[in-house]
């Protein structure tokens, strides 16, 4: 063994660095945790002859060089600077509107994403935005997944919203560091966002819908601009967010009416404003009416320990509030929630629905009441709910058995009945047997002729 191996082994052996065995050479393997493949000694020697040491080596600097000139590989884990996936777009909006940017980001490790504010005559001055600013309008959300993304919206805007807003991104560890360049460690996609003052619309008064008297009167819903920054286009109306057909014309005064108004007709109605170069412009028209059931379950039968579900549908405006009742007596009513685990309520605007689960025969049949209630007015539609026993299939059946069985006792009691009375018994005696022989007594009285 030559000098350097025994330097290395007497170095590793005291500390407990690493044993070698007395095996030969060539098949002497030092293992380590981190090692992909068998260390041999002569690899040892040729890391030795690169830079004999002049002192010993300790296990530490052994495991160095091993790294350095080694076959030794650690896991690696690859880096990723930040990178834009999606960058936010310009818009131009109006007063009172709300506008939404989204800034969508890869990178490893997980970048850090900020937005930014600047004035457009100010495009050098940039002020950050964060969660709540600007009287609250502002709101900031980020969620992390495959990517990173962070939205910016804000309520309510005014003139001075009017600006290019930035968002920012990084991973750089150095990004917060002062003595840095954000120019450098941090990434930047920018919108201008402009705001344009509302043009004024004058509009009718909302309407109220009266109940069904037989006699409706038509209402006129009516707009007219007064007031604009650009050319006017077009003019048309819409109903909960639909665009009603045949509407649309080219007049600044414009009307919309209802003939025979009904419940359904109520809703939030718009007049809508086009523009040349501005965005559209609208005013709503409340027509409100009181809460009417239109589609509902009148019965429902299902079998124990299955799953039922009642629902009920309306028209009428604004959209009611429900709530579920179960009758439990003459005029008394428990309501129904989802606090017992086995009844389950979804409401959606105008339409509710009641889910039980594993019906209990003795305990969930009977009337069950949907109630729809708005600012106008109130609603309620009934459904009867049956729940039959686990024997129902079998119950006809056991119908027809059961009139067998009775036809079949009628039929022996009959029989019992009417053989006494045509069959003899042995003990009575026989009656005499009739002859001719009594015809010369049918009349005692006859008197004889006397032939002497």
């Amino acid at each position: 063994m030559s000098r350097g191996v025994r330097a290395l082994t007497a170095e590793a052996e005291p500390r407990n660095a690493c044993r070698v065995s007395r095996r030969p050479p060539s098949a002497l393997l030092l293992r380590h945790p981190l090692r992909l493949k068998p260390l041999r000694v002569h690899h040892l020697l040729a890391v030795s002859r690169l830079r004999p040491p002049r002192r010993m080596l300790s296990y530490t600097g052994m495991l160095a060089l091993l790294l350095v000139h080694g076959n030794v590989m650690l896991p690696y884990v690859s880096s990723q600077n930040a990178g834009f996936v999606k960058s936010p777009m310009s818009e131009t909006k109006l007063t009172g509107d709300a506008f939404e940017l989204y800034c969508d980001v890869v990178g490893n490790p997980v970048p850090e994403i900020q937005w930014w504010y600047a004035d457009i005559n100010r495009a050098d001055s940039f002020k950050q935005l964060w969660d709540g600013a600007r009287k609250r309008r502002v709101s900031i959300n980020t969620a992390y997944g495959t990517n990173f993304v962070s939205v910016l919206a804000i309520s309510r805007l005014t003139l001075e919203d009017a600006g290019i807003y930035e968002c920012r991104a990084s991973n750089d560890p150095r990004r917060n560091d002062l003595r840095q360049n954000p120019a450098i460690t941090w990434i930047r996609t920018q919108a201008t966002i402009s705001v344009l003052q509302k043009p004024r619309i004058n509009a009718s008064d909302q309407e109220i819908l009266q109940p069904k008297s037989g006699q409706e009167l038509p209402i006129t819903l009516q707009c007219n601009l007064t007031n604009s920054h650009s050319t006017h286009q077009e003019t048309f109306w819409m109903k909960n967010g639909q665009e009603i057909p045949n509407t649309r014309k080219v007049h600044k005064h414009t009307e919309f009416k209802l003939s025979k108004p009904r419940t359904d007709d109520s809703g939030e109605y718009m007049c809508v404003y086009t523009f040349k170069s501005a965005p559209n412009a609208n005013a709503s028209i409340e027509v409100k009416a009181a809460p009417e059931i239109l589609g509902h379950k009148r019965s429902e039968n299902k079998k124990e320990g299955e799953n039922a579900t009642l629902y009920c549908k309306s028209v009428g405006y604004p959209h009611p509030m429900w709530m579920w009742r179960k009758k439990v007596g003459r005029g008394s009513y428990i309501d129904i929630d989802n606090s017992t685990g086995r009844f389950f309520i979804i409401n959606k605007d105008n339409f509710t629905e009641l889910s039980i689960i594993g019906l209990d025969i003795s305990t969930d049949p009977g009337e069950y009441v949907c109630n729809a209630s708005n600012i106008i007015g109130a609603k309620e539609s009934v459904t009867i709910l049956r729940v039959r026993s686990h024997l129902a299939p079998l119950w006809p059946f056991l119908g027809v058995l059961a009139e067998i069985i009775i036809l079949v006792v009628i039929i022996v009691v009959y029989e019992k009945r009417k053989r006494p009375d045509e069959v003899p018994d042995d003990d009575e005696p026989v009656a005499p047997i009739k002859t001719n022989s009594t015809n010369n007594h049918k009349d005692k009285n006859v008197r004889q002729r006397n032939t002497n």
